[in-house]
This record gives structure tokens, sequence and C-alpha cells, in this order.
């Protein structure tokens, strides 16, 4: 049975799949896993020499070009369950809503230069990417003190960004309420009837995970943002036992998450 299958099944039972991985990554069970895996690999690169004698002629097959990849052969596609829902989430309400360009202060880059294929995007970040494509732009910002007018942005995104405002991790000053100022530039620089895209982390308990990040509780979002409208809350969860994203959740879900994945939609009134 595959590792991440085994761990899967064992899901429902946090301690037993928690004491699963501290064992199968212990020193001489990981050596022994990953002795199994270089043999297979040896023994793969034999059987592909040997039958390639009709390919030699469009390729070289040596084995001082070998660049093994042993963590590929999974049952399943494993993936980012936080990136890849919340990005597909704001994606589709962009193309709901159909703005006639759109701001995004320091969420994902793969969002934007997706996205910018139907959308022209505006991307800032306090560090800008050298990135050239067409209806995308890059720039420098402080998300503490942003570069726009008062209620002039109608369509805005800031996704798992805010939680890091204030931690030091990205170079960016030590301050405790750095996402709270951050948070303040959102709501003024969104226009009136304008769409706000926010994601976070949320959970049953507000701590911080210092350097790496804040996680919210779902009131303490909404009491920043009392005077809008949320539009959509969906929530992304942390539990194998319960549906990995549901676009229109309930509140309450969040206290049976340790670190799930908030998605607002705001509005602003």
């Amino acid at each position: 049975m595959k590792q991440h299958t085994l761990i899967k099944k064992l899901g429902k039972n946090h301690f037993i799949a928690s004491f699963y991985r501290i064992i199968i990554n212990f020193p001489p069970f990981r050596w022994a896993r990953d002795n199994i895996k270089n043999q297979k690999f040896e023994t793969d690169f034999e059987k592909f020499v040997s039958l390639s004698n009709d390919s030699q002629s469009r390729f070289t097959i040596c084995w001082s070009d070998r660049y093994p990849c042993l963590e590929d052969n999974t049952q399943v596609t494993g993936f980012d369950h936080h990136y890849i829902y919340h990005l597909a989430w704001a994606a589709r309400i962009l193309a709901k809503t159909k703005p006639g360009y759109h701001v995004d202060i320091s969420s994902s880059l793969y969002f934007c230069t997706i996205v910018s294929a139907f959308v022209p995007i505006q991307f800032y970040d306090c560090r800008p990417a050298e990135i050239s494509l067409s209806n995308l732009t890059s720039d420098h910002v402080d998300l503490t003190s942003l570069p726009f007018e008062e209620n002039s942005i109608h369509s805005l995104s800031c996704m798992h960004t805010i939680e890091h405002i204030g931690l030091g991790r990205y170079g960016d000053p030590i301050d405790p309420d750095g996402d709270l100022k951050a948070i303040a530039e959102l709501k003024r620089v969104l226009s009136h009837g304008g769409n706000l895209l926010f994601v976070v982390p949320v959970g049953k308990d507000a701590k911080i995970m210092f350097n790496a990040h804040r996680i919210y509780t779902y009131n303490q979002i909404v009491s920043y943002f009392y005077d809008f409208e949320l539009v959509v809350f969906s929530l992304i969860m942390d539990d194998p036992k319960l549906d990995d994203f549901i676009e229109h959740a309930d509140p309450k879900l969040t206290e049976q998450c340790n670190y799930g994945c908030g998605c607002f939609w705001f509005r602003k009134k």
C-alpha cells in the first residue's frame, strides 16, 4: 500500500496517523525506504537501456546523465489544497464579475499570470516580480501604505498575504499590528460597490505561528470588515474526514479547523 494512501486511511485517527508519520521518517526506516527506491531506480534504468536499442539513435542514454525523481510514483496527484482551491475560487469570481481590470496585492503570481489571459492584472508586492506578459504589470508596494487614491479600485484581491504582514518573514518591518494596517489600506482604496477577494488562514483559535503566519478566527475577520458586505464565505477544510472545499460554508465549520483557509468575498457598501 502506498504511504500516502495509508496515511489517508489512518486520517480518521489523528494520533495514529501522526505516529505513523514519525515512524516512517525515523532515520533507520527512512534509510531503508530510500534504499528500496534507489534499487528500483537502478533496475528501471537497466531495463530501459535494454529496451532502447532502437531509441539510441535518437537519444544518448548515460548513467552520468541520470536525474532521479523518486517521489512521483503515486496513485493520485497530490496538491496544496489551500493554494489550488483558493486560487480557483478567486478566478471563478473574476470570470463572473468581469472587471475592466483587477488589482492584486501580493497574492500568488500563478493566479495573476493565468487570470491575466482574460482580465488585465496589476500585481503589486514588496518584492515585485520581474515578469513580462501581456495584460500583466508588476510593481513595488508597501502593503501598509498603498499608493492609490481612496475609493479608486473596483476589483481587488489580497490572498494568503495579510497573515504575514509585520512578522518579518519577507523582509518587512516587525509590527504586531501590520496586518491591521494593511487591512485598513485595502478598505480605504476599494471603491464603493467594489469587490475584495480576501483569503487568510482561519481556525478555532487565533494564534501567531511566528514568523510564518497568523491564524484568525472567522469572527475576527468579519469584525475587521464590519462595514463591508460579505457576499460569499468559502472554506478549505484541514480535516480529511470532511469535504476539502466548501463554496458556501457555514462559518461554524471553522471551529473544526486548526489551519483552514477562509475565502471571503467582500463588497464595499
